[in-house]
Formats: structure tokens, sequence, C-alpha cells
């Protein structure tokens, strides 16, 4: 897919999902939509395909997930449903949980095979758009399950360092860099222009969270 861009890639991309069966108005879809947890577990138990996608690819779970359904989500993982199912643009019930501190659904995609390598359209795992949005408890389930502290994404950014950059420095980033820090993240990974998070830190004006780095050895 070399060289294709814009409309013509994400043709190509529904093309190579060919195999997998895409509906919007499918039964299960429309039951996640509604909300419809009754009529979600009726159509499980009646066999539906967990696997069935919207036109943009994205499965009932991830539908549920996105709307944080935890009880239909539930159903649809202990069912089987794919927690790393990636719709078009790399969105996965398991990514997205994690960029949008649901940690509810989170813990259930954790228990149920969640690929803590699998990365989103920014090349990045779960935790670093979790540390971005000063999702404090799901960066610690994150933290906890064994996520890559070191991680670079296609930006040149680690969770740490998106801890800061995008971040104005408050109470929630502070105790995300905190966590980070305990756990052994590497403090001094610079980002595409050579710049350490505590330069960075520095820059913005975010003191608390540049005295928390030179306290822990940052430099």
């Amino acid at each position: 897919m070399a060289g294709i861009t814009g409309k013509k890639a994400v043709l190509a991309a529904a093309v190579l999902m060919a195999g997998a069966v895409m509906a919007s108005d499918a039964p299960l879809l429309t039951a996640v939509k509604d909300g419809e947890l009754g009529r979600v577990q009726q159509l499980i138990t009646e066999g539906a395909d967990l696997d069935v996608r919207t036109l943009d690819g994205s499965s009932a779970l991830l539908l549920a997930t996105r709307d944080n359904q935890i009880d239909i989500a539930q159903a649809l993982i202990e069912a089987g449903a794919n927690v790393n199912q990636k719709n078009l643009i790399h969105d996965s019930p398991y990514l997205l949980a994690g960029a949008s501190g649901r940690n509810e659904i989170l813990q259930l995609a954790l228990a149920h095979g969640a690929d803590l390598k699998s990365t989103n359209r920014y090349g990045g795992t779960a935790l670093i758009p979790a540390c971005e949005r000063g999702h404090v408890e799901t960066v610690r389930l994150l933290i906890a399950a064994g996520v890559d502290l070191n991680h670079v994404n296609r930006l040149g950014w680690t969770c740490l360092m998106e801890a800061i950059v995008l971040s104005d420095g408050g109470p929630a980033h502070q105790q995300i860099v905190s966590q980070l820090i305990d756990a052994g993240a590497d403090l001094n990974l610079p980002d595409s222009n050579g710049m350490s998070p505590l330069q960075q830190a520095q820059k913005r004006g975010q003191s608390e969270i540049a005295l928390m780095l030179r306290n822990a050895g940052a430099h």
C-alpha cells in the first residue's frame, strides 16, 4: 500500500478487510448502538457473529467501548469478542479503553488477551494517550499490566513526554509522572528535537513536574 493516501488508503484498507462481515445495520450492531443489553445477550445466545463490523470497521465491542457500555462490553468479551480487533483508523476496544479512561472495560480487556504491544494510528501504546489525557487510574492499570514505559510513538514521544508536552502540568499529570518515575521509566529519553522530559517541563513552566524529575535524577 506504499504511496496510497487519503480516500484511496481507506478504500484499500476496506478491501483488505473484505473477509470480515461488514454491515452497519446488523442486528448485533444495532442492539449495541441502542444500548439494549438483553437483546445483545439474546443475539449472543443465538450465535450472532461477534466479528461483524460497521462500514468503518468498528466491531460491536468497539462501539460498546466508545459509549462506555460496561455490561454490554462484558457480555461481548465473555462471549469471545476480540479485544484487539481494529477498525480502519486502528482503534481497538483495548486501545480505545485505555485512551478514553474506560477502566472497567480496560480491566476486562486486560483479562481477556489484550495485546500490550498493540499500537494506535500514531504508533503509540494504550499507555501514551492515557498519560496525555490525565487518566490517573488508567495509567496505574496499564503500568501494572506491563505496558512498555519507554515505547516511542511516531511523534517521537514516550508516555512521559506526552504527560508533559500535551498537558498543563496539573495535579493529575503530576500523579502520572510520579507513577512513571516509580515504575522505572527512562527519564532522559529525548524527543525528536533532542529535548529531555525535564527540559520540556522547564520550558512549559511545569515547576512541580520539573522538581519531581530532578529529584529522581533526570537531567
